[in-house]
């Protein structure tokens, strides 16, 4: 049984309905991406965080017959840049956070093809492993 938009109130109800694969594929954008990166880097240390949310994509992904859009490089991209922004206002709340890192959530294909080619981004390793950027090889530089 899925949810409904409604009953989707607190982090700690999206994170299990998403460990479980019971969030409906329609909550599941991009913003939906970095909301739970969010909240998976907000309760845990960045290298755990980053272990159990691409577990968690992976499983999501295969629950709903779609395993190969799972992409390894642009999930740590995306949890290593949330990590960073996190230090720097650990307090805040998810729309606080938002806020003021709305570039995460708009302009995500921007701050990929600033770090990485397009060739890279298709390789199979990229999807299967993080790999380092090619073109700018420092993820702090992702900034706003």
């Amino acid at each position: 049984m899925h949810a409904t938009p409604d009953s989707i109130v607190t982090d700690q109800n999206l994170r299990k309905l998403f460990e479980t694969a019971r969030l409906p594929a329609s909550r599941f954008d991009h913003e939906g991406h970095v909301r739970l990166a969010w909240i998976y880097v907000t309760s845990e240390d960045l290298p755990t965080a980053i272990g159990s949310y691409c577990r968690d994509l992976q499983a999501y992904a295969a629950s709903l017959g779609v395993p190969d859009k799972y992409h390894a490089t642009i999930t740590w991209f995306f949890m290593i840049l949330v990590g960073e922004r996190v230090e720097a206002m650990p307090e805040a709340d998810w729309e606080t956070f938002k806020a003021a890192n709305e570039d995460l959530i708009t302009s995500g294909k921007a701050l990929l093809s600033r770090h990485y080619s397009s060739d890279v981004l298709r390789s199979d390793t990229a999807r299967r492993r993080f790999v380092l950027p090619d073109r700018n090889p420092t993820l702090q530089s992702a900034e706003k």
